[in-house]
C-alpha cells in the first residue's frame, strides 16, 4: 500500500502506454492476428513483433502495441469492447518498468502471470512509443 503522506505523482511521468496482447498458441493466434489488423486499421501505433514463446516478464505468447498518451481515451475503451476474449495488459511507460507492469497496470480480460524479477526497478529513459508503423486512413470506425 502506498504511503498517503507522500506527494502524489503526476501523469506527466507517463511518456507512452503499452498494451501486451496475449494468445494461447495456434488456438487463439488467429484471433490475436485479427485484433492486430483491426488495431492497425484504426490507430496510429507501433505494433511490436510476434512472440510465439514467452519473453522477458511475459509467460505466454504475445505482441506489444505501443501508443501515445493522446490515444489512451480511445484505444483502451475500444480494446475493452473488442478484445475477443484475449487477455491484454495495459501499462504506462515511466522510468520504473517493474512498477509500470506490476502495480500501475490494468487488465482487460483474464489477468496473466508476470515474472517481476525480469523487469528493472529503474531506467534512465522510459520506454516510449518508438516509430509508428501503422497508417490508418480514417475509414475504419472506432
Amino acid at each position: 500500500m502506498t504511503d498517503q503522506t507522500t506527494t502524489p505523482r503526476t501523469i506527466d511521468e507517463i511518456t507512452s502506454y503499452h498494451a501486451h496482447v496475449y494468445f494461447d498458441g495456434a488456438a487463439t493466434r488467429d484471433t490475436a492476428a485479427r485484433l492486430r489488423d483491426q488495431i492497425a486499421d484504426r490507430f496510429a501505433v507501433r505494433l511490436g513483433r510476434w512472440h510465439d514463446v514467452a519473453v522477458g516478464p511475459h509467460v505466454a505468447p504475445m505482441y506489444q502495441v505501443a501508443f501515445g498518451t493522446n490515444l489512451f481515451a480511445t484505444l483502451v475503451p475500444w480494446l475493452m469492447l473488442n478484445h475477443a476474449g484475449l487477455s491484454i495488459l495495459i501499462h504506462p511507460g515511466t522510468t520504473n518498468p517493474r512498477r509500470d507492469h506490476m502495480r500501475d497496470s490494468m487488465w482487460i480480460g483474464r489477468p496473466r502471470a508476470l515474472l517481476s524479477d525480469r523487469l528493472p526497478e529503474h531506467t534512465f529513459e522510459p520506454d516510449g512509443v518508438g516509430e509508428i508503423n501503422t497508417h490508418p486512413d480514417g475509414s475504419a470506425m472506432v
